[in-house]
């Protein structure tokens, strides 16, 4: 069964020219469940989707505000990190105060503030409009700084199955520099950064309802993020709103979310303005080594 595995997960280190790896997945007569790149009968393609879910929906809110004079429109931002957000309005009817372009705030962490206040132009007509919101978490103004990331985890020496920009999932904007790393369930995780920890998942079980399975998502001073992905379920020993330093552990790898078999996936991220990207990043010393906290840092 590992080396399965270790043979699906190395699958997805090849690069193709134009598109991503095909992965079929077919059970033999004796019931065992075999994943390849060779169609077979009876096969079946096996859909991977590695991308990243997060939804802040509830944690990013638009609340108006009726009164005697009209309405105010406010965005609270309930996250430990600040939050890009964009307002504009759509439908526009007997309004007055409605900007005429969209309002860009960069919303600091756990506050809120007012964006806009409309009022009737004849008061005895209903005020008719559509808000759209939109908003990306971190804060675009700050530029990264040069930093060696220490690996992530303790133990090994365990073997990177896919890079940057790899072919089988790694090449949409929010993942095209992830790396995966294949390593037993159970391997501990510690924070290749310090920073502030904004967003956690630790429930979730096999494929679950998110690509992402559990997750950690720290926040680090010059506005990068390190996520780390594919969780034990329970295993997030770090909560939302905990600062925390490099070398901290903070889960155990798992198999959680859309994984093909036990790996953790590493990304760096930024707010390049209303969006989360991945952007480069380098190791302080090659994957297939021991982990040496002593090497790297600012």
């Amino acid at each position: 069964m590992l080396g399965r595995i270790l043979f699906l997960l190395g699958l997805s280190s090849l690069a193709l020219p134009a598109m991503a790896l095909t992965i079929y997945k077919y059970t033999d007569a004796n019931g065992v469940v075999t994943y390849s790149d060779q169609a077979a009968p009876g096969a079946q393609v096996f859909v991977f989707n590695d991308r990243m879910v997060e939804k802040l929906d509830n944690r990013v809110k638009l609340e108006t505000r009726k009164h005697a004079g009209g309405e105010t429109l406010l965005v609270r931002n309930d996250l430990y990190a600040p939050v890009d957000v964009e307002l504009k309005f759509e439908g526009v009817q007997n309004a007055v105060g409605v900007p005429d372009k969209p309002i860009r705030w960069v919303l600091p962490p756990r506050s809120q503030i007012r964006l806009a206040t409309l009022a009737p132009r004849d008061p005895a007509q209903p005020l008719r409009y559509t808000p759209r919101l939109r908003h990306a978490l971190g804060d675009p103004r700050l530029l990264p700084k040069p930093y060696r990331y220490p690996l992530p985890w303790r133990g090994g020496p365990f073997r990177l199955t896919q890079g940057a920009n790899g072919k089988y999932s790694h090449f949409t904007p929010k993942g095209r520099y992830a790396v995966d790393i294949a390593m037993p369930e159970g391997t501990p995780i510690v924070a290749a950064r310090g920073g502030m920890v904004v967003r956690v998942e630790n429930d979730q079980s096999g494929r679950g309802d998110n690509p992402s399975g559990n997750f950690v998502r720290i926040l680090h001073d010059d506005g990068t993020m390190g996520v780390y992905l594919h969780l034990m379920k329970g295993s997030v020993a770090v909560r939302e709103g905990q600062r925390i330093d490099a070398g901290s552990r903070i889960a155990r790898s798992g198999n959680t979310g859309n994984s093909t078999g036990p790996h953790l996936h590493f990304v760096v991220q930024r707010n390049v303005g209303l969006t989360v990207e991945s952007i480069p990043f380098e190791f302080s010393q090659p994957v297939g080594s021991l982990p040496n906290f002593a090497v790297g840092g600012e």
